[in-house]
């Protein structure tokens, strides 16, 4: 029986399958959330699917990435998703209104509804009671043209919530905790479900802070009760016609639990470079900063910032340190303005940018290489700052807002003695500044029809891959550790991101984190044999872009071999028909070598079964190894891809 919340939102929206953890099931899906730097491939998929009309309740295309325009790519491609928009019936939200995730909180969140979208932290939706899923941008496309969502059924991971958040202690810090405990991959193939008396404490905005970091943890989604707090967050929104309840069931039987007791929780810091490496904020107390960015989709609250500027309220910043403050949306900057806080942080010496993601996904504000970087951020990957050699911690505002202060990480509990700042207090408004001016709705069917893409000479089709061959004789290209990165196999920044929408040149920015030499040596295998990845634990974590799929597969990545993958990344190589497999033996990925010619007999009959057997002819070894794909997957990849297999039927 569904008992936890999490089943409930499944069992409502299964469309085939069982609910099983680890079978494949389909899920009728209500919204979609894309964004700028994911949303153009999002566009082009549905062009390239002959879609007349979108399908869903409601999908939103934000413009919150690519907000930098240095020349005219940018510009370029925000005037191709408000065609696409306005051609395919979707909501246009203009740039500057604010970072998707909160702004779409703000305005279309309804609890019980199922969202994908092309961003992995759509999972903060979850804060409302929603299963909200982060996927690749095809999934997304197909669910805009009215199909369902394949997933693997998650395990449902029960985490109980006792006593209250102690002063300078706040909703990051719990999130922080869980990857504390749990790092990078704890969540994998696990909806993490809050449930219990300490929830009592926690606003919809703290329940945002840490459902989006759940993508951190490696889950699927993370899912809150619809409760008082989501009816209060709603009447401030003027939404409470949309609220209803989902309230936890005292009997759930959970997979797997945990429990954590807020009132014994303390100031938490992840050290440079990875989410999960967290530690007491009092052990690097000391450490210099030189940087301090407040804002983004992990902790996008006016709560965050208040709190932040009665911290600052009144003094100035230290003279080493870049204060800035990135608004989450433009309700929120105009709700900072009217309780007089965008004065307060300019007088304290802040540094105020547009509403968006910002530094976050190292468009601006990249830090100094060898210097400490103090961010309210979700990820500190190395160089998702836009920085190569950079030095990026994530911490709550209270943590961030001591370090403007002082000059170097600092306990904010110790403020009070070093400079008397008190317990920070303040009143949030009764009522939102609820402006939905910045979001254009869709066109009627009839005049949507007669609208044309208008695409920029940066705006590329998608690649054409053909099927997958009889047989894979390949060098291994790169051989890589645990925990690689989408930011590392297909970068962000300033210099990269423009490209999202022109698939030829962003791929010469391939694995450039990693090694420089991999795109020029991917073009200079002329047989067309292609290549071979090799990874560790966790290949393919963190942002959902399917970028990190297609450029390599357009310079001719066939497989990639890893000891374990992440969701979406492995979701999004099934995709474009790349060949993902796992070791059998995961010793085995310390036998391979970058260089060695792996050989892959009678591909396309392996593949149809869950085990595989590839030989290295350069050490003449074998090796074993498996799949963990779907009968539907496999037809894809067979295919070279999702796209192509549609073709064909």
């Amino acid at each position: 029986m569904a008992n936890t919340i999490a089943e409930r939102l499944i069992a409502d929206h299964l469309v085939s399958g069982e609910m099983t953890p680890g079978s494949e099931i389909a899920l009728r899906i209500d919204q979609t959330l894309t964004q700028d730097a994911t949303g153009t491939l999002v566009m082009q998929e549905l062009e390239a699917l002959g879609l007349d009309r979108a399908r869903t309740e409601v999908s939103v295309q934000y413009i919150d990435h690519n907000l930098l325009q240095t020349d005219e790519k940018n510009a370029e491609d925000h005037t191709f998703l408000r065609s696409a928009c306005r051609r395919y019936g979707l909501w246009y939200s203009k740039p500057g209104n604010g970072v998707s995730h909160p702004t779409h909180m703000q305005r279309f969140g309804v609890p019980g509804k199922t969202m994908v979208g092309s961003d992995s932290h759509t999972c903060a939706a979850g804060s409302l009671g929603m299963l909200a899923i982060g996927v690749g941008g095809l999934e997304v496309a197909m669910a805009i043209s009215g199909g369902p969502l394949y997933l693997r059924m998650p395990e449902i991971w029960g985490v109980r919530l006792t006593g209250e958040l102690p002063p300078w202690v706040s909703a990051k810090d719990v999130v922080l905790e869980m990857l504390r405990r749990h790092g990078v991959n704890g969540g994998l193939n696990r909806i993490i479900e809050y449930h219990g008396p300490g929830l009592a404490g926690l606003s919809a905005m703290d329940r945002h802070v840490i459902a989006n970091m759940g993508a951190e943890l490696g889950a699927t989604t993370t899912v809150f009760p619809a409760d008082e707090a989501v009816r209060e967050f709603l009447r401030v929104e003027d939404r409470e016609q949309d609220f209803v309840e989902i309230p936890a069931a005292a009997d759930a039987r959970y997979d797997v639990t945990d429990e954590i007791d807020l009132s014994g929780l303390e100031p938490l810091i992840a050290k440079p470079s990875s989410p999960g490496n967290v530690v007491p904020v009092r052990e690097v107390a000391g450490t210099e900063v030189s940087q301090v960015v407040i804002g983004s989709s992990a902790n996008p609250g006016l709560r965050d910032y208040a709190v932040a500027t009665e911290l600052v309220r009144g003094r100035q910043t230290d003279d080493a340190v870049s204060f800035d403050v990135n608004p989450s949306s433009r309700e929120i900057f105009a709700d900072l303005t009217k309780m007089g806080d965008t004065f307060a942080l300019i007088s304290a010496g802040a540094r105020i940018h547009q509403a968006g993601c910002m530094g976050c996904i190292g468009m601006g504000q990249a830090p100094a290489v060898g210097h400490n970087s103090l961010r309210t951020f979700p990820r500190n990957f190395p160089g998702r700052s836009g920085t190569k050699e950079d030095s990026v911690w994530l911490c709550s505002p209270e943590t961030a807002a001591a370090a403007a202060l002082t000059g170097e990480i600092t306990d904010p509990r110790e403020l009070a003695e070093r400079l008397g700042v008190g317990t920070p207090t303040f009143e949030l408004p009764e009522r939102a500044s609820v402006n939905t001016d910045m979001l254009e709705p869709p066109l009627e069917p009839e005049p949507a029809a007669r609208e044309e893409l208008v695409k920029g000479p940066n705006i590329s089709s998608l690649p054409d891959f053909p099927p997958l061959p009889e047989r894979i004789e390949a060098p291994v290209l790169l051989k890589l550790g645990d925990n690689v990165s989408t930011d590392e196999i297909s970068p962000a920044g300033a210099r990269a991101l423009p490209f999202r929408s022109n698939i030829p040149r962003l791929a010469e920015f391939t694995f450039t984190q990693v090694d420089e030499t991999y795109p020029r040596r991917a073009r200079e295998l002329s047989d067309g044999s292609g290549h071979v990845v090799v990874g560790g634990d966790n290949y393919g974590q963190g942002s959902s872009r399917e970028h990190a799929a297609i450029a390599p597969r357009h310079l001719g990545l066939r497989v990639v071999i890893a000891k374990s993958f992440a969701r979406i990344h492995w979701q999004n190589l099934a995709n474009f028909g790349i060949l993902a497999l796992e070791f059998a033996d995961p010793a085995d990925h310390d036998r391979v070598e970058a260089g060695d010619t792996l050989v892959l007999d009678d591909v396309r009959e392996q593949v149809k079964g869950s085990e595989l057997t590839i030989r290295n002819v350069t050490r003449d070894e074998e090796y074993r190894l498996r799949h963990r794909l779907s009968e539907r997957q496999v037809e894809q990849v067979l295919a070279g891809g999702r796209i192509p297999l549609l073709a064909e039927s």
